[in-house]
């Protein structure tokens, strides 16, 4: 089983962001972290059936780097019988946060893997972002993770922003790709609802011919992709674990969990998730939900869809997309081959 722990603390709220994530609740984060060793034990025995081992966690959020090491350890000295052998663990961190005391604070946690925010290298459009860093934070950040050991380390890049040229794009790729990385997340913007660029829908302007673009030049510095937006000589363990479907711990206010056929719900509401952190949403789903989620994650990755999860009419339908050479078919398993079509692929062979 795998492991996310959301900490919904932010230290500036980015005008894009719909994630559960606060800027003003930073007087709540010890009563937070006790509340998620409380969520933490009835979890662990929940998923028991799964077996005593913990494959991958990742922290997110939010911000993982305004919290402090040392809140972390009593949730890592819980979780240390459960650590499967060379497990990942990766943090999120943003630039301006994740000081070089940060980063080693968790190394010796035994995080090994970081991701950093740091959406672009120029400077007025984390402005507009409402991004908290530099562009050089975020070279520091990635230096000093370099320094005190980090081997696997990536960073998020946003594109298809209001202003964004061809060439502003390409130096953050030839930036982000010269920096000791490993792996990177390309994101086009969106706009979501209770944003503050859900009233400038201007503000988002992706293209297919522009994605494209980017996922060429991406993959001509030698970062290959293996799932819609991330891409590396290094493929996240974490991800790879969603996209085979596997279960997985939601920690924390605003998480998800899935075991089985059922998915876990805590509260949103991080005073409430504080009072009562066992307060938890279940959701039923039934074999056709998870074929569907099943079929969409493995035509989004490197994953595919094996041919023993679809029916008859719909194996018709993806060896018609194997001959129309939008499909490969390999030992018993359907590969996409443009993942800009997964949708369309997996609407065309469910319908």
């Amino acid at each position: 089983m795998l492991l996310y722990i959301h900490i919904p603390f932010c230290d500036s709220k980015c005008s894009y962001c719909a994630f559960n994530s606060y800027v003003d609740k930073f007087h709540l984060k010890e009563k937070y972290m006790k509340s998620l060793e409380v969520q933490l034990k009835h979890e662990l025995q929940r998923f028991s059936a799964c077996g005593n081992s913990i494959e991958t966690i990742f922290i997110g959020g939010g911000t993982p780097s305004t919290v402090s090491p040392e809140l972390y350890k009593p949730i890592f000295k819980m979780l240390k019988p459960f650590l499967a052998c060379g497990i990942e663990i990766t943090s999120e961190a943003n630039p301006n946060s994740a000081t070089y005391e940060w980063l080693l604070g968790m190394w010796e946690l035994g995080v090994n893997r970081i991701s950093f925010g740091v959406q672009s290298f120029d400077e007025k459009k984390l402005k507009l972002l409402n991004r908290a860093h530099s562009p050089q934070n975020a070279i520091d950040a990635i230096a000093h993770a370099k320094e005190i050991g980090f081997k696997n380390i990536s960073l998020d890049l946003i594109y298809a922003t209001l202003g964004d040229t061809k060439e502003l794009l390409l130096l953050d790729i030839k930036t982000a790709t010269s920096l000791p990385i490993n792996h990177l997340s390309a994101y086009a913007l969106t706009i979501e609802e209770g944003t503050p660029f859900e009233s400038k829908p201007q503000m988002s302007s992706e293209t297919l011919e522009l994605t494209s673009w980017i996922f060429e030049e991406l993959l001509a510095c030698g970062f290959k992709q293996y799932e819609i937006s991330n891409f590396g000589s290094y493929q996240s363990s974490h991800n790879l674990g969603y996209w085979k479907y596997k279960d997985y711990i939601g920690l924390g206010s605003g998480a998800v969990g899935k075991l089985g056929l059922q998915r876990f719900y805590p509260t949103s509401n991080v005073e409430d998730y504080i009072k009562n952190p066992l307060n938890i949403r279940i959701e039923k789903l039934d074999k056709e939900d998870k074929k569907i989620e099943q079929i969409f994650l493995g035509f989004r990755s490197i994953i595919g869809v094996d041919e023993n999860i679809l029916n008859k009419q719909e194996n018709e339908r993806a060896k018609i997309l194997v001959d129309e050479r939008k499909l490969k078919f390999k030992n018993g398993v359907f590969y996409n081959l443009d993942y800009l079509l997964a949708d369309e692929i997996t609407l065309f062979i469910s319908s």
